[in-house]
């Protein structure tokens, strides 16, 4: 088989298949998880929240994503979007959001989800009783979890939330199905083209386990520099 194996074309294309591929894949990534952890802090509080119906609302919204394919998902947003935003502004026609901007909505709405559970449980790994102490120094609900609950939160979760951001790094593959050219994307149309499908996406495999691998090492050894000794 190796006898076979054409190591030239990858060669010649593993330049664009960095510049261009892994670029869009890596910017697609951290757009993401920034909006993410965002959306996903927010839907945190709400799922803590002592109202039913904040509570409800966030609960069924984390359930129903978390239920779905995330190809499905992609598709739904795809398709979906530029008829959703024409409703919006009140247009005639589909709005052209563009397949970047789509699946960048997408990850979004999505990894929110579980950022949304990964959040959740930081805060509430933090003892009550610093909020009991945040309160009697008379700050309210807002300014005890902004200045006291979440910055512990966000450490302790960091190694969880950069296992999530990985997930995701892998997950963006999944925009291959709209031609997007990101990283699998962009193999595909060299293998197709060359007609040297395994080449390709063996070499794909390699870098994304390679990455992948080097990534899950470093969270584990920052896993122990953030830990909070109690």
């Amino acid at each position: 088989m190796l006898g076979n194996f054409d190591f030239d074309v990858i060669s010649r294309s593993w330049v664009y298949l960095f510049q261009t591929g892994m670029v869009f894949t890596l910017k697609l990534t951290a757009l993401a998880m920034v909006g993410g952890i965002v959306l996903g802090t927010l839907l945190a509080l709400m799922r803590l929240s002592s109202s039913r119906l904040i509570s409800g609302v966030a609960s069924s919204y984390v359930n129903l994503i978390r239920s779905i394919p995330l190809v499905l998902v992609i598709f739904w947003f795809y398709f979906l979007v530029p008829y959703i935003a024409a409703w919006v502004i009140g247009a005639n026609e589909p709005v052209k959001v563009g397949a970047f901007s789509s699946a960048l909505i997408t990850f979004i709405m999505f990894e929110a989800a579980y950022y949304c559970e990964i959040m959740r449980s930081g805060i509430q790994s933090i003892p009550r009783g610093q909020v009991w102490a945040g309160q009697a120094l008379g700050m309210n609900y807002w300014q005890t979890m902004g200045s006291i609950v979440l910055p512990q939160a966000f450490r302790n979760m960091i190694p969880v939330l950069l296992t999530q951001t990985i997930v995701l790094f892998q997950d963006v593959s999944l925009v291959y199905v709209l031609s997007i050219p990101d990283f699998v994307g962009a193999a595909s149309k060299i293998a197709q083209r060359d007609g040297r499908l395994v080449e390709m996406y063996v070499f794909v495999a390699v870098v994304y386990f390679v990455l992948c691998y080097a990534l899950s090492f470093l969270v584990k050894r920052l896993q122990k520099r953030v830990a909070i000794i109690r």
